[in-house]
């Protein structure tokens, strides 16, 4: 308790792979009607955040985080944003350090552990007058919430009611070994080479702080992260990057309520990201599993053109925030 036994989640007819269902959206899925206006905040260590704001001037309002190398445009972002400014919520899609269309300015950008970024954005958003916030992660950005909620344990801000974390690579180490695998061969290159091509804008903004040497070799994330992740942003190694920012270790330590949505057959994540026995034990952490979904592949075919994951954000923080 709380687990969720039976998600409501069924895949439409015809789009059950897993595969299809990750890329169906990626690929198809157009969300109109969305018009930001962006602002810009400066870091404490001298670098910035872009924020794409979707404001009426609401009450309440929602930060989105991206996953891996997206931005505030994609379709899930969208959806996420449509879907509560519909429900008379503000938003504010936050792109991470370099995710925005312009370099940031230091020679780090962003990884799974970062929640230092988050807590800038969510005291920002909270100095606005809202009266509550919620936050919303998307696989990377799913991580960073759960370890930011575990880290923070004691000292969460009151205004952030709740969280909803979707697809979460909960135990980094074990999902780079199947993101590393030949089976995730076609994500590994997609990913892989919008890594490198920022790497090579690195190399032109910061010279010889980047060695390029040999890149093109590189053919895993584990090499990605040797090479590049973990020297920028103080790790010893991959394996100590892995073992420091997955949220799986913190949480234990979560005393705010957070909805984790994963699809038993995502083919990003492994067992260990479906934290069962934990949530069982936490009054906090309400897991939800549904059999299929690939990932954040939760797709919904209705007039409202809303997907499932969607509206099961909103219902499960409607309930907290009545």
């Amino acid at each position: 308790m709380p687990i969720i036994e039976k998600s409501s989640y069924k895949p439409p007819l015809g789009l059950s792979n897993p595969h299809l269902l990750t890329i169906f959206p990626q690929v198809f899925r157009r969300v109109k009607g969305i018009n930001y206006s962006r602002e810009r905040i400066d870091t404490p260590d001298g670098d910035f955040i872009d924020l794409d704001w979707s404001a009426n001037g609401n009450s309440r309002c929602v930060i989105l985080i991206h996953g891996l190398e997206g931005h505030s445009n994609r379709s899930y972002m969208l959806g996420m944003v449509k879907t509560f400014s519909s429900r008379g919520w503000d938003t504010v899609s936050m792109n991470l350090r370099g995710c925005s269309g312009e370099p940031n300015r230091k020679l780090r950008f962003y990884h799974h552990g970062d929640t230092e970024d988050l807590d800038t954005v969510i005291r920002h958003t909270i100095g606005k007058g809202y009266e509550a916030i919620v936050v919303i992660g998307f696989s990377l950005g799913a991580n960073q919430i759960l370890k930011y909620l575990g880290e923070k344990q004691d000292s969460v801000p009151q205004k952030l009611i709740c969280s909803v974390a979707i697809s979460s690579p909960c135990d980094l180490f074990s999902c780079a070994v199947k993101m590393d695998s030949r089976s995730s061969e076609f994500y590994r290159i997609r990913f892989l080479k919008m890594l490198l091509n920022k790497m090579q804008l690195k190399k032109k903004l910061f010279g010889n702080e980047v060695n390029l040497d040999g890149y093109r070799i590189i053919k895993t994330f584990r090499e990605f992260d040797n090479r590049f992740t973990a020297p920028f942003h103080g790790f010893k190694d991959a394996e100590d990057y892995y073992r420091k920012s997955g949220c799986l270790k913190y949480l234990d330590n979560i005393k705010s309520p957070v909805l984790m949505i994963s699809a038993a057959d995502d083919p990003f994540l492994t067992e260990e990201c479906f934290p069962f026995d934990i949530a069982s034990n936490s009054r906090f952490i309400h897991l939800e599993v549904t059999s299929g979904g690939g990932h954040m592949g939760f797709v919904s075919f209705n007039s409202s053109g809303e997907y499932w994951h969607e509206s099961r954000a909103f219902q499960f923080i409607q309930e907290i925030a009545g």
